[in-house]
Parts: structure tokens; sequence; C-alpha cells
């Protein structure tokens, strides 16, 4: 059948009861927010579609508050989820610890791999990624709310090949894709290229297809057929059922601030990197600078959100971002990330490769530094980024990115909460700590497994904070460092639920770290 021209009202018609939806995007890019909407507005009024099985590969949180898959904050509306990552879904948290739907989490490049296996009809995807995590069989299997511990559904299991265990995650058949382009042509074809990043947009609309689904398509304009250079269509119109033009507001290359693209994301001018703000001097800027010394010459790296994200714009500071590569696990490589809901996106990327593509490198050892926020520390070196303080945001691609790592830091405070902690004449001044402890006897849900680091011998890993820094051995988080002005006993060891093993050559942190200056580093 020929692609039809329709509005995202009448794509949510198109939808039927009982049907699994597959959603593309990435927090607020190339999401198909226009014909979300409308599924929201018609399940309001009509009470359908209902009962649909969603699966999205990262999160769809939009700005936080109204987009993405916060339309879907309805019950009846899903009777099943499955996805990576729910950081900026509030309205969908409540539903989901009052069990009105079974959630189901995955490590995000095994779901963005998932796309690939469906279309090739594949049995599923194996890996060991996720092996000794929450994802486990042997611990959660990926459940995260007790109406999918009793749903007796199974969506990854331990299997044995050549006498090494990995994780078989199976596929399943799609009814639906929703995608997001930049631009369709009168034909169908579907271009990518004003978008910050082309995650998935082929391999899901491809496995919707091969599964006798339909394929969904919102765009920002129509062009006519010939005027989308072939090397520009990243979804050939024989994939395609659907084009929806989407309103202003509700479409366009993402939904911060006034919602204007910036070019500099897709490649399409460069900005002056020295004109971007330097760091503050404060904590944060001490724990992002220790982990650069952990930094090689010419290493790839990927950096979480939150804190890490302060790593590439102080490599910047120093003159250093062109001694490395940087990259994001939506595909984006090289430039300087962007920070906050904005994380995904790069200010002068060298590429924007495809999501599968880039999880691909990553799982096969492929980066060299990564640097990553934590939650929850324990004793055994285990972290918590995915459950926590009555939220579930899921791993995203932390799982990927920290088990495929050689060396990986993890960068947060001490402790958590409200607190006094300054910066004075080189030395840490502890006013008024946090009221939270981070560092726990266990986690209360494990995103990333020292047993399993420690099982493989061949990753370093590093727990620094602003006034200790710990490394995993084989006794477990081990504490090597402590800060100028720090007391360890009641700075340190009295604000954690255990006590860690401590190095016998104890050192004070770098003198560097605690001056305003820029330290004058080399890689």
């Amino acid at each position: 059948m020929s692609v039809q021209f329709i509005d995202a009202k009448r794509a949510a018609e198109l939808i039927e009861d009982h049907t699994t939806v597959a959603i593309d995007g990435f927090i607020g890019f190339c999401l198909a927010d226009d014909i979300l909407g409308e599924i929201e507005e018609r399940f309001k009024k009509e009470q359908h579609p209902r009962d649909l099985s969603v699966v999205n590969v990262a999160g769809l949180g939009g700005d936080g508050q109204h987009r993405g898959i916060n339309h879907f904050a309805h019950k009846g509306l899903m009777r099943r989820f499955l996805c990576s990552n729910l950081s900026l879904a509030p309205k969908l948290y409540p539903l989901i610890m009052e069990n009105a739907f079974p959630t189901f989490m995955m490590p995000q490049g095994v779901l963005s791999h998932m796309m690939r296996a469906i279309a090739s009809h594949k049995p599923g995807v194996i890996s060991q990624v996720g092996m000794k995590t929450f994802v486990d069989p042997r611990i959660d299997g990926g459940r995260v709310n007790d109406a999918a511990k009793e749903s007796g559904e199974n969506v990854v299991e331990l299997i044995q090949l050549r006498n090494k265990e990995y994780l078989f995650y199976p596929t399943f058949p799609l009814d639906v894709a929703i995608i997001k382009g930049s631009i369709a042509d009168t034909k169908g074809n579907i271009s990518v290229e004003k978008e910050a990043l082309h995650l998935e947009q082929f391999e899901m609309a491809a496995a919707a297809r091969n599964c006798g689904g339909i394929v969904m398509v919102q765009v920002d304009k129509v062009v006519e057929h010939g005027e989308i250079h072939p090397q520009m269509v990243t979804v050939p119109a024989t994939l395609v059922d659907y084009v929806i033009v989407g309103k202003p507001e509700n479409t366009g290359q993402h939904f911060i601030g006034d919602g204007k693209p910036i070019p500099s994301w897709c490649g399409d001018e460069k900005v002056q990197l020295d004109h971007l703000e330097p760091l503050p001097f404060d904590i944060h800027k001490v724990i992002c600078r220790r982990s650069i010394l952990e930094l090689r010459q010419g290493d790839f790296i990927n950096l979480g959100i939150g804190i890490p994200m302060g790593v590439s714009e102080l490599l910047n500071e120093e003159g250093l971002i062109e001694k490395i590569s940087s990259s994001i696990e939506s595909g984006v490589t090289g430039g300087v990330p962007a920070p906050g809901i904005a994380t995904g996106a790069a200010y002068n990327p060298q590429a924007i490769l495809k999501q599968p593509d880039i999880f691909d490198f990553y799982d096969g050892g492929g980066i060299d530094f990564a640097a990553l926020g934590a939650a929850e520390i324990d004793m055994h070196g285990n972290v918590n980024v995915s459950k926590f303080a009555g939220k579930v945001t899921g791993p995203g691609g932390f799982i990927n990115i920290t088990q495929g790592a050689k060396t990986v830091c993890f960068l947060g405070t001490f402790t958590a909460g409200k607190s006094d902690i300054r910066i004075e004449n080189g030395r840490l001044n502890i006013v008024k700590d946090g009221p939270y402890i981070k560092f726990k006897k266990d986690v209360e849900h494990i995103t990333f497994s020292g047993h399993y680091s420690r099982e493989k011998g061949t990753q370093k890993a590093f727990y620094i904070t602003e006034r200790a820094v710990f490394t995993l051995t084989e006794d477990g988080l081990t504490l090597i460092e402590i800060a100028p002005g720090a007391d360890l006993e009641t700075d340190v060891l009295e604000k954690m639920e255990f006590r860690p093993a401590i190095a016998p050559d104890l050192k004070t942190m770098d003198d560097k770290l605690f001056h305003p200056q820029l330290m004058g580093l080399e890689l």
C-alpha cells in the first residue's frame, strides 16, 4: 500500500486495544509527541486504545512534565510496560508503584539491539550485559514492581553456551511502531537530518513491518519526492505506512526552552567551545577533576548525566577536549555533550551514529573511560542508580557502559541531601553534611555488580567523592585517598554503614583539585 498522509488524531484512532506498541525517542529528542498526545486525548474521551503493551528503548520523559511517556499515565491505557529508563516520567511513577501494570526494565543497549533481532526474526538477544545486576533472573529478572513479579512473565533467561553463562532476552512481535523524522518526501521516504540524534528509527520500523504491523512517522515537514538526497534517507518509504506532520509546538528537534533548533547539535554549524561557561569552583568540580586523573590521551570515553557531565566542560576548560574522543549512548561522538535534559546531544559532534551501532562498540569493550553517577554504593562495590528513594528511574545505558568500560569512575557527593560543604584555602570544610547516607551495607538495587567486575579481572573501578576516593579490590570497596581537611573517622567512616578496607598507603587527594585556578593538566 502507498504511504498515507494523515493527522495525529487519525493516527491515534488506528491503534487498537491489546496491541504491542514500540515508541522511539531519547528523553525529548526524536519524539513523536503529537501522536502520543492524541493517544492520550482519545483514551481520556473513549477509554481506547486500552491494555497496550508498550516498549521504548531509551527514556521518553520529553520535557520532564507532560510530554513523552507521561501521556500514558492513565490506568487502563497500558497493560504491560517494558523500558530502560524513566528518569523524566513523574506522572508514571505512582502508577508503577501502585502496580497498575507490570513494569519490566532491560539495559538500553539490549532493547536497542532487540529491535534488530525482531526485524530479522531472531529468537532474541544473547548477551552478558546485565549479569549479576537486577536484570539477572537469579536476582529480579528485570521486574521492577510487584505486578511484574506476580505476572508470571519472564523477559530474560539464564543460558549456557560453550560453558559460559549468558542472558537471553527473547524477542516479541510488534503491532505498531511510532517514530520521528525531520523530513518526509511525498512518497514517504524519511530523513532525520535535522535531528540531534539518529536512534533506531530504521530498526524499529523494519521490526514492525516484518511482524505485519504498521509504522507511523511524525515529521516536521514534507517536501517533493527527489528533494531528499538518497544518502540522507534513514527510513525508506517501503517501511512506512503513515506520515504525520506535527504541529510546531509538538515537533521539532527538541522540547527544551523555546524549542528552537540548535544547529550545532545536528552538525549544521560550529560554535566556539571556548565561549562556554566554565564550571563553578565547588565540590562538584573537585569530583570531576579527580576523575580526569584516570584519563589517558586518546581515550574513547562516555559520560553519564548529572555531575559526570562536568567532565567534558572541565576538559574543555583545561584545553584537553581534543585529546580524547567523547561519546554518548545516543550515538553522538565528539564535541561537548549538552547538559541537563539536553543529555544525548552534543555541541560540534564529530559523528552522529545510530544507537544500536554505538552499543555494539560499547558492549565489546570499546570504552576506555566512563564517568557515571551513583545513588548508592555498598561494601561489595555494587552501585545503584535504578531504584531508590521510592522511585524507579531505571538503568538506561548504565549497565552496558559500566560493564564494558576498561576504567569506570562513579562520581557523586559522599552524602545526599542539603549540605554546606566549602573549599577554603585548599581544604575541605564540612560545615553541614548531607543527612542521607549513600554508602550502604547493601544497595537496594544492583545496577553495577562489583562481584561481576572483579570476576572479569580486567576492569578498574573508582568511586570518587569530594572527600574520599575508593577503588574496587578483592577486599571489596577500598579507601585509597582522603581530602585535605576531612577527618577519616568523623567525616568518612562514621558516615558509612560499613567499614571499608583501607589502603595501607592511604594518600591525600591531589592539592591541585582544591584550588580555583586551572590545574594545568596533561594527559
